[in-house]
């Protein structure tokens, strides 16, 4: 059996993958508005290895870009471990916005306010306040179209709705 066969696996997998990209898009969007340069947003994560000179790297590189976009996509999937862990196995619709909003506020506010300069994410000094938002809820976006994507048929159910195993929901 490949990893990817394991449900909660595979969930986890899609769920972080989707939101990671969606917020990669919404990092070039408003990097290009913001910075006017959308690759910048994008290398930004890169300061972790490369130091301060990343935050101004505007081009896209290999050494900057790919590395920015790696770092991004790993933060996306641990967050979406999170993310799998609270929602369980047969979450509700509400639960799964829910859930997907909570657990990007929870993520912007340690990215942002808790962990190291040298550990944030580094877009927040190419971004405002209303695009770092955005980001965020782009995030929160993916993490819930992803569990959407990856449930299995059937197995989320709103109250009074039936499954293809003919349960009702109480969700």
């Amino acid at each position: 059996m490949s990893p990817l066969e394991n449900r909660p696996l595979r969930q986890w997998w899609i769920e972080g993958n989707l939101a990671g990209l969606m917020s990669a898009g919404v990092l070039l969007w408003r990097g290009r508005r913001d910075a006017h340069a959308a690759a910048g947003a994008i290398n930004a994560p890169s300061h972790w290895v490369w130091g301060r000179k990343a935050l101004r790297r505007n081009s896209v590189d290999l050494r900057h870009t790919l590395l920015g976009l790696a770092i991004h996509q790993a933060s996306s999937l641990f967050w979406a471990g999170a993310y799998r862990w609270l929602l369980g196995a047969r979450p509700a619709p509400a639960r799964v916005v829910g859930g997907a909003l909570a657990v990007s506020a929870l993520a912007a506010v340690v990215d942002l306010k808790v962990v190291p300069e040298r550990l944030t994410p580094g877009f927040e000094r190419r971004l405002s306040g209303p695009s770092l938002s955005l980001v965020y809820l782009g995030f929160a976006a993916g993490l819930a179209l992803g569990a959407a994507a990856a449930a299995p048929r059937g197995r989320v159910a709103c109250r009074g709705e039936a499954t293809q195993s003919g349960t009702r929901g109480t969700a």
